[in-house]
């Protein structure tokens, strides 16, 4: 059964994302006012060290008043190339410059609501540059060794599930 977006009306917008009201026909002809957010393409990154080790943000968001574990991840600018984006993200919420990345997944982690993919990426060396620029983003960035990985989400430490998911897949390609 397919939906039929009709057309759609912004209700509001900034730089970031677009809160529009759809016009939607179900299959059966009848009609429903859907709201759906429209968002700019996110780059996530991260390293996995030669000790099996993952680089990771501990840090708290205040929308949900959680703490947890993350992977360094931001917007893709206008024009920006997403491994590219992935990688300046690293770095500034980190201070580690990543070497070459390799694509390790996309995700929509709310396609019910939004239109938004994450572009997750990965690569095995990092060179510490110094201070994190944008250090205030999180409490603390640790090496963690990637075998903790099932435990730290079983017990909720890292509450976004696009996270997870790559967490989960890089600890699969690492350690079988």
């Amino acid at each position: 059964m397919r939906w039929k977006n009709l057309r759609e009306l912004t209700v509001y917008e900034n730089r970031w994302f677009q809160v529009n009201l759809a016009d939607v026909e179900l299959p059966d002809g009848r009609h429903l006012d859907h709201f759906l957010i429209r968002l700019r393409p996110v780059a996530v990154a991260t390293v996995v060290n030669a000790a099996n080790e993952v680089l990771l943000l501990w840090r708290h968001r205040f929308i949900t008043d959680n703490w947890g574990w993350e992977l360094a991840a931001g917007v893709v600018e206008d024009g920006e190339d997403i491994a590219a984006a992935a990688a300046r993200e690293m770095e500034e919420e980190t201070g580690w410059r990543p070497g070459p990345l390799r694509h390790l997944m996309s995700v929509e982690p709310s396609n019910g609501l939004t239109d938004a993919r994450h572009h997750i990426y990965w690569g095995d060396e990092a060179e510490y540059i110094g201070d994190p620029e944008d250090g205030f983003e999180s409490d603390r960035r640790e090496w963690v060794p990637l075998k903790l990985v099932p435990d730290l989400i079983a017990r909720g430490e890292v509450p976004a599930a696009n996270m997870a998911a790559a967490l989960l897949l890089l600890h699969h390609m690492r350690l079988g």
